[in-house]
């Protein structure tokens, strides 16, 4: 495992830094018509697993790029402190189930919200902006 990442890592960075005309090789497989096993300069060494796998980090490197800073996002609002003042029933937009909720658990943390039955993401986030806007006033 520690050996298929370092031949990962290894291949990401030669195609990183190898150009191909106007362009690296990384940017070519980054195509979606484009294959590893299309590509110029391969190398035809790396196991099958290996050349699947830097194919699919550079294929969805935007997409991972986007869900690691939504999980580290959510990471830093799980320990988000909720005040005692707010009224859930007073938050609109809230559904009924999540304010009946939300009111009876008295959750203390953002994170502990999060995992009520009953509460969606939409209802964390106006959650959120209901305490943002009372720290603005």
């Amino acid at each position: 495992m520690v050996q298929k990442r370092t031949l990962v890592e290894q291949e990401l960075k030669r195609l990183a830094s190898t150009q191909h005309g106007t362009l690296t090789l990384a940017q070519i497989l980054k195509r979606p018509e484009i294959k590893y096993s299309n590509l110029p300069n391969r190398n035809d060494a790396l196991p099958e697993d290996v050349q699947e796998q830097v194919e699919i980090s550079l294929k969805y490197e935007g997409y991972i790029d986007r869900q690691e800073k939504e999980v580290s996002k959510l990471k830093s609002m799980e320990n988000k402190r909720i005040p005692d003042w707010i009224d859930y029933t007073s938050i609109l937009g809230l559904g009924a189930e999540a304010k009946q909720e939300l009111s009876r658990v008295r959750p203390e943390t953002i994170g502990q919200a999060s995992r009520i039955a009953g509460v969606t993401p939409s209802d964390v986030a106006l959650l959120l902006v209901r305490m943002k806007a009372a720290v603005a006033q």
